[in-house]
């Protein structure tokens, strides 16, 4: 597997990632995002809160933005989920999706990876912060990288 964030994804997988964002978002008022960078340089789960902070990700109403944070060369990935969330689940609430999208990786599938864990995310958001006719996409879809 190439070290490069460039090399980590097609342009194709890229989009089909987008495009699961948008399902995702569908059925919640969650707002997802995924970052890719190539090292976290020391603690992961410390830089990927840095990271929510930069995208502004804590500034949705409802404190519900979740980050999949993955970086590359650390082979480590982190979700993470903003306050509004951590209050109200479970501690195990992540667990599922992180062994999903874990498998995956390990496969050297990190599109499907991603995809999985995008949409169980979705899942996950749906219970707890249900999509309603009041919601505005807050943060973009795209796909930022360190």
């Amino acid at each position: 597997m190439s070290n490069k964030v460039e090399d980590f994804l097609t342009t194709t997988e890229e989009e089909e990632i987008i495009e699961a964002i948008r399902i995702a978002e569908l059925n919640t008022s969650g707002e997802i995002r995924v970052h890719i960078e190539k090292t976290s340089n020391g603690d992961a789960t410390n830089r990927a809160l840095d990271v929510f902070h930069l995208l502004k990700m804590d500034n949705t109403k409802l404190q519900n933005g979740v980050l999949i944070y993955v970086a590359v060369e650390d082979k480590t990935f982190v979700i993470y989920g903003d306050e509004g969330i951590n209050k109200v689940v479970t501690k195990d609430f992540w667990d599922s999706t992180k062994n999903t999208m874990q498998s995956h990786f390990k496969a050297g599938n990190f599109k499907k990876g991603l995809v999985e864990g995008i949409l169980k995310s979705g899942e996950q958001l749906k219970k707890y912060f249900p999509y309603t006719d009041m919601d505005t996409n807050e943060l973009t879809n795209e796909i930022s990288k360190g």
